[in-house]
């Protein structure tokens, strides 16, 4: 019997050169639609009582349930857009790319060796379908629709508590809500 020096095993990468690899895949993961039954809860809604109070409750909201938040976003602005055909037609070819680019990707987007963030997947999906919709000659029905989104995801974002919602690991890095209990002391 001999070993060939070809075996197949690999070194095992050490903690310095594997945590940075985890990091880049951990901010760059597709965004999670949030159960539509919790979204609409209605005995998770109060009325705030601090305008600083509103104000944690709109971020935590907004990345808590931003691709719920974008769904319903893009169903207002196809309502709008029902007696424009050509507009509709364009609006679903965007879609397309909503589709497979933001909510059914399960891996983070990869171009020219470079991982592409969910926000920016996000910001540049945004931009392209406003574009091309004005473009279409549609854009008071653009501006209305995006006011209406605003309106209402500003009211849920700002009446729906939080207390309910679970953070996975990255999402509690993302808002500072890791806990430093446990965690070994630094001696200085």
């Amino acid at each position: 019997m001999s070993i060939s020096s070809s075996s197949g095993y690999r070194n095992i990468p050490s903690p310095s050169t594997s945590a940075p690899q985890f990091n880049v895949r951990a901010q760059s993961s597709p965004a999670t639609r949030r159960p539509w039954r919790q979204f609409a809860d209605l005995s998770s809604f109060s009325r705030p009582y601090a305008a600083g109070e509103v104000t944690i409750r709109v971020k935590r909201n907004v990345s808590y349930f931003r691709v719920n938040y974008v769904m319903m976003a893009l169903f207002i602005l196809f309502l709008s857009l029902l007696w424009h055909p050509v507009s509709m037609i364009v609006f679903l070819i965007v879609f397309l790319g909503w589709f497979f680019l933001y909510f059914f990707r399960n891996e983070p987007l990869m171009i020219f060796n470079r991982t592409i963030g969910d926000r920016t997947v996000l910001i540049v999906l945004g931009l392209v379908t406003i574009v091309v919709l004005v473009l279409t000659h549609v854009w008071l029905n653009v501006v209305v629709s995006l006011a209406i989104v605003v309106v209402v995801v500003g009211l849920h974002a700002a009446f729906r508590g939080t207390e309910d919602h679970f953070l996975d690991e990255q999402d509690a890095a993302e808002d500072g809500l890791l806990s430093v209990v446990g965690s070994p002391m630094r001696r200085v």
